[in-house]
């Protein structure tokens, strides 16, 4: 099993983008495939919520220099982390665009990743569904300061737990995705089908680890039970109110919450070592995830998302105020909101899903919008390989404003944490073929590892152990 602290997974960020872009000349490195970039749908373009103009200093223009600098620190972190592909957006009104994808979709055939590719996008799935429940406020159907309680039966302290302390993972309650008996059961089939209730089932059968609002403790249980609030406040099953309140609305075209494993294509195959052993996890059933991590999405959608997220396009002005009220997390430089993450300055989610990874980021002081998908969740060091690309590319495109999610110092869980007993492992993943760039036209020998891979349960989208 990993250990406890290995468990600090998707901490993200929320993208935005703004007005018409230039290209750097650059945009033919290489390196990479250069692809134009969609304008976002006009249905998206108007905010509620004033953005801060762009300074110009927060965030650098994206140069063919600066190009080239990105270039080198990309293919650096796939060769460290034994990323097979990744794909890279970036870009901010008046400072260019940054669009590359390196590497291979699929190692057996050693097809080239591409932008056009769905992801999987893990806990981004968060972001919409906390936005359907904020609608939910401002259609005065619910209150943030309801008790769980009122819309379901049977949640310890339901009485006490707020629908705001799920929301900003203060509840107290135990994941599931910490049991050892879901991860008996997970691994033993990942294609089989999870329901939300036998979620919960395995969380509910734990005592609260704290009182409600006392600290941060991050917890996919949170997430199954607003998304069933959703479903009861707004008459309809999530994924329909997803599509119809949220998705819809916002102008997206290939975002949707799967009732099923049908990955529609393109998609590039995951790699992940969750149940001990290099595996694709392409086909997995995600309903373990359900309104927690189920979502996919692609790059056109999630850079549009990105500056819905960040600006409260679908919500008041005061709801989305609430929403971006952090407060701390005790990791590194990150806060947390109501199923926001604020890193850095950099605000949205990330995700992590058995076989992918997630960034979707925007800085309000420059405008500016990241994000990046790649195809692989393995560990290395106990941290996700998204944070290693979200670091190596802001310290170059926005060094005072790093997005970095260090690997947690290690504490000891309360007794009743099922992540208490879990014994340590090496951190870092099976050997894979070193990643390519889309424009390269041979490929290049692959890097080895004789390390273990780690056999833990999936680690659940944001950090799971106590801060």
């Amino acid at each position: 099993m990993r250990k406890s602290t290995a468990r600090w997974r998707d901490i993200c960020i929320g993208v935005a983008l703004t007005g018409t872009l230039t290209v750097p000349a650059a945009a033919g490195s290489a390196y990479g495939a250069a692809v134009p970039v969609p304008r976002p749908p006009a249905a998206a373009a108007a905010p509620t919520t004033s953005a801060p103009s762009p300074s110009g200093d927060a965030f650098t223009q994206l140069s063919p220099a600066v190009a080239t600098q990105l270039d080198a620190a990309i293919q650096q972190v796939m060769k460290d982390a034994n990323v097979p592909g990744v794909v890279v957006a970036l870009s901010a009104p008046g400072k260019g665009q940054y669009l590359r994808s390196f590497g291979v979709a699929d190692k057996a055939t050693r097809q080239r990743m591409t932008p056009v590719v769905n992801q999987r996008i893990g806990s981004v799935t968060k972001t919409f569904t906390v936005t359907a429940l904020l609608e939910l406020v401002d259609q005065d159907k619910l209150g943030l300061d309801d008790p769980i309680g009122k819309y379901v039966s049977g949640v310890p302290n339901g009485d006490r737990i707020t629908l705001r302390q799920l929301a900003e993972m203060r509840s107290g309650l135990v994941s599931y995705s910490e049991d050892p008996d879901w991860f008996k059961a997970f691994s033993a089939n990942p294609r089989r089908p999870f329901t939300p209730q036998q979620l919960l089932d395995y969380s509910f059968k734990h005592p609260v680890k704290f009182q409600p609002g006392v600290q941060f403790d991050y917890s996919n249980t949170n997430l199954i039970l607003l998304g069933l609030v959703v479903e009861k406040a707004g008459g309809m099953p999530l994924q329909d109110f997803i599509a119809k309140n949220v998705v819809g609305p916002a102008g997206l075209r290939h975002t949707f919450l799967p009732t099923d494993a049908a990955f529609p294509r393109p998609h590039a195959q995951g790699y992940t070592n969750d149940t001990g052993q290099l595996e694709v996890a392409t086909d997995w059933n995600p309903s373990w995830g359900w309104a927690a991590g189920a979502m996919i999405s692609d790059l056109r959608d999630l850079r549009t998302w990105a500056k819905v997220l960040a600006t409260g396009t679908l919500l008041t002005a005061d709801t989305q105020k609430q929403r971006l009220d952090t407060l701390p997390t005790g990791v590194g430089n990150a806060g947390y909101g109501l199923g926001i993450f604020d890193v850095g300055g950099w605000i949205g989610h990330n995700g992590s899903l058995p076989g992918y990874e997630t960034i979707v980021a925007y800085l309000p002081e420059s405008q500016a919008t990241m994000v990046v998908m790649l195809n692989t969740d393995i560990l290395v060091d106990e941290v996700e390989p998204s944070t290693l690309f979200g670091k190596a590319i802001t310290r170059i495109v926005s060094p005072d404003h790093v997005y970095d999610l260090p690997k947690p110092t290690e504490k000891k869980s309360p007794s009743s944490s099922p992540s208490s007993s879990a014994p340590t492992s090496s951190s870092k993943s099976a050997s894979t073929p070193a990643p390519t760039s889309s424009s390269a036209s041979a490929s290049t020998p692959a890097p080895t590892s004789t390390s273990t891979p780690a056999s833990s349960p999936p680690a659940p989208p944001f950090p799971s152990s106590s801060p």
